[in-house]
């Protein structure tokens, strides 16, 4: 369970604009992505960009040329329906020591898990003999926020959550936006198997494929911000000038030869409003967290009790941590997910605390059936239950 909100892989030391033309089309994918011919109609979220017909013949002199490779795997994958892709070079990270040595200072909390497979994790060619490239995707998953509103600083609002608290009857907690629909890593790897299969199908060259989503040993932000996706900004998330944050990652690592994407800026400039709302106050400082005190950490991956200093910092949180997305200017018209699986379902975006802590594994299971809050067993939901019903009475 590794999303852009919730800090799995260690973070790292973007006005957005709203998508009219086929040229800012252009400007929403890396460099190298141009359409064969202006789109017939503007890209709005009800009509997503239409691409051209891919002829083969010319695919397969496409895979003969790295710039035209990088171009058609581009045009299929917003045929796919990904929002953003860049291609990386299969290649050891600029930042492998910084990683080390924030392993070593215990940022990473009780992430154990961390610490393994450290040169797998900092070098993509050690998880694919012959790996040359790595094929990075972003995907959208933002929504109306109206139902689950917070002040900016992890506390409840008084407007909107009264709302879905009177029809719960009772205190509420709140959900990251990330975990409203069905799991992502579901979700994702269907679409990049499929796109795998595409790909082969489109392509005379044969190629070896490693599909990752976040459950495998990759720095996907760090690989991501190398493939002109977003910069890292100084809450550690991989912002897009045109998609905000609210987007998950997915790669593929692959032997294909295809020319690299160029790393965009950073567009972060002197703001610093993530760093002024996090209710923990778990960074260091810009680009830098201490993810043992993040709200995302402490509710999703700490197993046992949180310090009491921290837990009256909390808020209604019950799962993750919207707090630092919620406040970037980058993600003020982020676009909306078109995408049914992440739409939200059920009792997700706020769950019943007191109704929870009376819940059996059964009511866990079947309420959150293929969603990524599984990632939290029953027993520490019903410990952040506790602590949000405590932070909101």
């Amino acid at each position: 369970m590794e999303e852009q909100g919730a800090s799995r892989t260690p973070p790292y030391p973007n006005s957005t604009a709203k998508l009219t033309s086929w040229q800012d089309t252009v400007k929403h994918y890396p460099p190298h992505y141009e359409p064969t011919q202006p789109l017939a109609t503007p890209y709005t979220q009800k009509n997503p960009v239409s691409m051209p017909t891919l002829d083969r013949s010319r695919l397969y002199h496409a895979f003969m040329a790295p710039e035209l490779l990088s171009r058609t795997i581009k045009q299929l994958a917003a045929k796919a329906g990904f929002d953003c892709c860049g291609i990386a070079s299969a290649a050891p990270i600029e930042r492998a020591e910084y990683v080390r040595d924030w392993l070593a200072k215990g940022h990473a909390g009780s992430m154990d898990y961390l610490h393994n497979h450290f040169d797998r994790r900092t070098d993509p060619t050690k998880l694919l003999e012959g790996a040359s490239s790595v094929i990075v995707i972003g995907k959208v998953y933002g929504q109306p926020a109206s139902n689950s509103q917070t002040t900016g600083q992890g506390q409840p609002s008084d407007q909107e959550p009264a709302e879905a608290e009177k029809e719960n009857s009772g205190p509420t907690g709140r959900v990251a936006m990330y975990a409203w629909g069905e799991d992502y890593h579901i979700v994702l790897k269907d679409k990049l198997f499929q796109f795998v299969d595409d790909l082969r199908r489109h392509c005379d060259q044969p190629f070896d494929a490693k599909v990752c989503v976040d459950t495998v040993p990759i720095l996907e932000r760090e690989v991501a911000a190398s493939a002109g996706i977003g910069w890292i900004g100084k809450n550690t998330l991989v912002l897009n000038r045109h998609l905000g944050s609210y987007f998950f990652l997915g790669e593929i690592v692959t032997t294909l030869n295809i020319a690299p994407d160029e790393p965009t800026t950073d567009h972060c400039g002197s703001c610093t409003a993530c760093l002024d709302a996090c209710p923990t106050d778990a960074f260091i400082g810009p680009y830098e967290m201490d993810a043992s005190k993040c709200i995302s950490y402490l509710t999703i991956e700490h197993r046992s009790d949180i310090r009491d200093d921290l837990q009256a910092r909390m808020g209604d949180w019950l799962f993750g941590c919207d707090v630092c997305q919620e406040v970037c200017p980058f993600n003020r018209d982020m676009p909306m997910t078109i995408d049914e699986r992440f739409r939200t379902q059920g009792q997700r975006v706020r769950v019943p605390l007191e109704a929870l802590l009376n819940w059996t594994i059964e009511d866990y299971r079947k309420t959150f059936r293929k969603s990524a809050v599984k990632r939290a067993k029953l027993d520490m939901l019903k410990r952040n239950a506790r602590i949000a019903l405590s932070n909101t009475s």
